[in-house]
């Protein structure tokens, strides 16, 4: 594989990364499952898309227009469907995308269903980078403070939270309009990266792809949804000289890493510099004391 080959791969990872970040906060830390954010993508990518070709706007700002849009529209859908319970707003979520891709198939004004060519090509692994280090530095801020416990006291508990007085309804809809930003963002960055948009990108398969993602990296892990974009992401790629056997494989390993462990890859947990550090001691001090462990077995 050339260079130029791994730098798409790397940014298709960053462009999902992007999305799964979102969903992580949402399914991962606060306990909603959904199977629509294929949907939002779609709405910031076509939002970002219009700013720049119809209004001649700049990158960035054409950016923070879909990550704005698919937030906005986030909170009228959590309006209308936070108060369903269990598998109930993971349907409506699911049926929410799969409107959003029909309604987008029939507007002409963005191609319809033969797609939207001629978009600028901004996007490039630099400001992908960057992107994805300030939205993680965010997320884990987020995370750490009040706004963020309490979203998480919400996925442990929800009758508890209320009882303690968190407003449960509150921070849902918080939750879901901020991963719906970062969805936004993402697809703003495929867009720019594609230069060609068409509905079926967005597709129920596109859901799905993130949501396992998520689960695969593990609930609750900022650095699994890093380590489970770039595992997933590439790992299709990597297995491209199987031909038709490719995506056989790619299944099966998914299957095989979630039997074996079904928490995720990180499991909850997160690589912070505590955590390396600890991690280096640990192994320290079994290298220590290896040697003291092999002179009592010769003297035994």
């Amino acid at each position: 594989m050339d260079l130029y080959y791994i730098q798409g791969i790397l940014l298709l990872a960053g462009i999902n990364l992007m999305s799964v970040l979102g969903l992580s906060l949402l399914t991962g830390f606060t306990g909603l499952f959904s199977f629509g954010h294929a949907g939002f993508m779609a709405i910031g990518g076509y939002a970002a898309a219009m700013m720049t070709v119809k209004y001649g706007w700049h990158f960035i700002p054409a950016l923070l227009v879909g990550a704005l849009a698919a937030a906005l529209v986030s909170a009228i859908i959590g309006m209308l469907t936070l108060n369903l319970k269990g598998d109930y707003f993971c349907i409506a979520t699911l049926g929410f995308g799969e409107a959003i891709r029909l309604v987008l198939d029939n507007v002409q004004y963005f191609g319809g269903a033969r797609g939207w060519p001629g978009i600028p090509n901004y996007t490039n692994l630099t400001n992908v980078v960057i992107i994805n280090v300030v939205a993680v530095i965010i997320l884990a801020n987020l995370i750490r403070s009040r706004h963020g416990r309490n979203m998480i006291a919400v996925r442990e508990e929800e009758l508890a939270s209320q009882i303690v007085g968190i407003n449960v309804f509150k921070y849902k809809l918080i939750s879901l309009m901020i991963s719906a930003a970062y969805a936004g963002i993402a697809g703003g960055l495929m867009a720019h990266y594609m230069t060609f948009l068409q509905p079926k990108m967005f597709s129920l398969v596109k859901s799905t792809e993130l949501t396992i993602i998520v689960i695969f990296g593990g609930l609750g892990s900022i650095s699994g949804s890093v380590l489970g974009a770039l595992v997933l992401t590439s790992l299709p790629e990597i297995l491209r000289s199987f031909s038709n056997w490719r995506l056989v494989i790619y299944g099966l390993s998914v299957i095989i890493i979630m039997i074996s462990r079904p928490e995720g890859l990180m499991g909850g947990y997160e690589f912070t510099p505590s955590s390396m550090k600890r991690l280096f001691t640990r192994l320290k001090n079994k290298k220590e004391d290896l040697p003291s462990q092999m002179e009592g077995g010769k003297s035994l």
